[in-house]
C-alpha cells in the first residue's frame, strides 16, 4: 500500500538557476544533493526541512539522454499555504509571474510560473 507522495521529479534546463529561483524566491531548502561528477546532478528542495513531500530538480538534457522514453513534461503542482493573499504579494513583489487569485469550489487558488516558463498553482488551505 502507499502511504504518500515522497518526492516529485522536476526536470529542468538549468539546474543552478532553479535552485536560486526556488530557494531564493519562494523560500524553499536544499535538503540534498548528488552528484556523480558524470553528468547525473539532482537537488532535492522542500518548503521546509521536514517536508513530507519534496521536489527534486533533475537535469532535463541528461535524463533525455539516459531514459529517452520518460515523459520530461511539467508535472501539475498544486502547492498549500495558510496565507494566501501575503504569499501572492510577495511573489509579484519579486517579479515573479503571478496569476489573479480566483475562486474555485475547492477553495482560492492562483499560479505562478518558474523562470523557465513551468507553472504551478497555490491554494488557500488553514
Amino acid at each position: 500500500m502507499f502511504s504518500k507522495v515522497g518526492q516529485i521529479m522536476l526536470y529542468v534546463n538549468n539546474q543552478d538557476e532553479a535552485v536560486k529561483f526556488w530557494t531564493e524566491k519562494l523560500g524553499f531548502t536544499v535538503i540534498a544533493e548528488e552528484n556523480n561528477n558524470q553528468g547525473l546532478r539532482w537537488i532535492e528542495i522542500a518548503p521546509k526541512k521536514g517536508a513530507e513531500t519534496s521536489v527534486i530538480l533533475h537535469n532535463k538534457d541528461f535524463v533525455s539522454k539516459m531514459s529517452p522514453g520518460l515523459n520530461l513534461g511539467t508535472p501539475s503542482l498544486m502547492f498549500f499555504t495558510e496565507n494566501l493573499e501575503q504569499l501572492h504579494s510577495d511573489l509579484l513583489n519579486k517579479n515573479i509571474t503571478v496569476g489573479e487569485i480566483v475562486n474555485m469550489p475547492s477553495g482560492r487558488v492562483f499560479n505562478f510560473a518558474d523562470n523557465e516558463e513551468n507553472y504551478f498553482a497555490v491554494m488557500g488551505k488553514k
